[in-house]
Formats: structure tokens, sequence, C-alpha cells
């Protein structure tokens, strides 16, 4: 008989092509084993709960109208190789400032909504582009950097509508002051433009049993169009070259700090508006409070969905906010269900929200140093 001959030739190849299709499908279960975690916490969950599905499924839709933009926010700093923006909350209390100014001048409906967006955008350009400033100092410090700004940032937004509002900055409304007289009050109704935005279209159309706040998705579908053909752009490509490789991006001729500045003035804006759209679909915010959790929920949302300090796409985005508040909506009532303690649902919140950026951040140093070893090796 005659038998094939293996040869050295041939040998090497066939190792070469196991060990490059072995690496295709570590690198997609690498990018898909968090989300795919989290989907079967979120079907234990449901399950454990017995939650009645259009309730499920109506709270689903609410939450995905209320963070996805704010989440989406967070992709364009990440391609420009900023990390995760833990400035974001710089950028919605920039939007709180144009809510008060908003709700201080009586404008309420679908204009008001949107002179609140307009107003805000100065603030967050100007907020932003001192933030790049810092960032750009700090380079690869970024994330710890922002963390430590938006506590800065926070300091002074409360001196400006605690201390400077009522004194400095003339404001007598009674409906947002204290009885002092001076500085806001810690919570502001805004039933001149609840729900302005989630009803500006075909508010009394329903899917089924469902309400679809279709205005609300259509901005967040504008910003994913916004974003993917944004990475088509020259400037687009500039940036997702400053990400790969700052140094031979400088080499080739681009500004890295400009690039970077932009980046993060733009994620700023979008910061500011998806705050916007959260808090008219709450119909309230807290003066003081409500900017505090808006990074480490957002940035939570984006890991769980499958992106890193290094990557993000729209997909992320979508699948994280979906996952993170599925969870969000069972989780009390599963830890009420099988421990007949609620709380131990809201703890388990917490440790969602900050327990899944540790472990991205140690992943992410554990595979930059896997990547390094590997490198050496050859």
């Amino acid at each position: 008989m005659n038998e094939p001959k293996i040869t050295p030739q041939t040998l090497p190849e066939k190792t070469a092509g196991q060990v490059k299709t072995g690496k295709k499908f570590e690198g997609i279960m690498g990018e898909l084993y968090v989300p795919l975690f989290f989907a079967v916490l979120c079907l234990l969950g449901i399950v454990a709960a017995g939650l009645n599905p259009r309730f499920l499924l109506n709270e689903i839709i609410i939450r995905l109208a209320r963070n996805s933009f704010l989440v989406l926010s967070l992709i364009i700093p990440v391609i420009a190789g900023l990390g995760l923006n833990f400035g974001i909350v710089i950028g919605a209390m920039s939007g709180q400032a144009a809510l008060i100014i908003i709700t201080h001048l009586e404008i309420g409906g679908l204009p008001g909504f949107l002179l609140a967006a307009l107003i805000s955008v100065p603030f967050a350009l100007i907020t932003g582009y001192l933030t790049g400033l810092v960032l750009n100092r700090a380079k690869g410090r970024e994330m710890v950097t922002g963390y430590i700004l938006g506590f800065f940032a926070n300091g002074v937004y409360q001196l400006i509508f605690l201390v400077l509002v009522g004194t400095l900055i003339p404001m007598s409304n009674p409906k947002m002051m204290l009885s002092s007289g001076i500085g806001l009050r810690n919570t502001i109704d805004l039933i001149a433009i609840n729900k302005a935005l989630d009803n500006a279209l075909l508010s009394s159309v329903r899917l089924g049993a469902f309400k679809i706040p279709w205005a609300t998705f259509l901005a967040i579908g504008l910003l994913c169009l916004f974003t993917s053909y944004f990475t088509k752009t020259k400037l687009g490509q500039q940036m997702r070259a400053v990400g790969q490789d700052r140094h031979i991006a400088a080499v080739s001729g681009i500004n890295v700090d400009r690039i970077r500045l932009i980046a993060i003035m733009i994620s700023t804006v979008l910061g500011a508006w998806g705050q916007l759209i959260y808090l008219q679909n709450i119909g309230t915010f807290n003066t003081y409070n409500s900017h505090e959790q808006v990074g480490m929920f957002s940035i939570a949302a984006i890991l769980i969905g499958g992106a890193s300090i290094s990557k993000a796409t729209i997909w992320n985005a979508l699948v994280g906010v979906l996952l993170f508040h599925t969870l969000f909506v069972v989780s009390p009532l599963a830890g009420q269900r099988i421990l007949g303690i609620p709380q131990v649902g809201e703890y388990f919140r917490s440790f969602l929200a900050y327990g899944i950026i540790a472990v991205a951040l140690a992943l992410h140093a554990w595979q930059t140093k896997k990547k390094a070893a590997s490198r050496e090796k050859e």
C-alpha cells in the first residue's frame, strides 16, 4: 500500500493551522465568557425570583431606554486609548446644571428638554476640555485620574449650587431654593419635562401590552449610527491609531494630545445628554447625588457586555445594559424568595457594580502581562 508521506514541510503547516484556529477560538471565548456568565446569572435570577414575564420585559424596556445613551458615550474614549471614562460623571453634572436652569425658567415639555440639551453643550465642552488637559498629563493613569477628577468636580458643583446660588448667583425660586434662601433643595421635581422625550413621538401607540418610548430609542439609534460612522472617518481612524500605540501615532504625524482631548470632549457632551435622558425618564432628581453613580454603573454595564479597557463596541454597550439591569431588577426579588431577605439583593447590586470593574481591571493587567511574556519568548 502506498501511504501518504508526512514530510517536515507539511507538519509545521498543519500545526500552525491548528494553533491559529485554537487562538481564534480562545479569542472569541475570551470576549464572550463575561456576557455568557452574566446571562446565566440572569436566567437563574429570573427563575429564582419567579417574576411575571410581562413585568420583567416592561422593566427591561424602560431601563434600556433610560441608560443606553450613557453607556454608549463611553465607547469613543476607549477607542482613543483613554480607557474607561470615569470622568463621565462630569458630563452628567453639566446636564444637571442645564436642567436646573430650564426648571428655574419654567420651560417644560420637549422644547424645555431640547433647550436643556443645548445649554448643556457649552458646560460639557468646557469641563471636557479641562478634563482632557489633565488626562493628557496623566497618560497611562487616565482611569484613576478621571475617578479623582469626578470627586473634585463634585465639590465644585456642590459649592456652586449649595453656597453660591442665592448669594453670588441670584435666584429666588421658592420651589427650588432652601428656606434660608441660599442653595438649592435636595430634590428638584422635573414634572415639567417628565418623560418629555419618551412621549415625544407616537406616545399613544403600544406594542402589545408594552409602551415603547420610540423617540428615546430613536435618539439611542442615532447615537449608534453616529458612533459607527465616526469610527470610519479620518478623525475616528486617528483615534483608533492613538489607542493602539501612541508612539507610532505620533511618529506618523498625528497630534496625540489633540485627538485624546477631542475624544474626552465628545464623551462629556454625550454623557450630559445621556444624563438628561435618564432624568427626564425618572421625573425627579437628587440635586447633589443623582450623578454620583453614573460613571460606576455605566462602566460596570459596558464591562458586563464584554468590553475591556482597550476595546469596546456598540454591542458591548447594549448587551451590557440588558444584562446589568436585568440583574438589577431580579436580584432583590430573588434574594427575598430564596433567603427571605430582600436586602441581600441590594448588596448583590453593589457587589455587581464594584466587583465587575475590579475583575475587569485585574484581567486586563493579567492579559497585558501575558502578552508581554509571549513577546519576550518570540
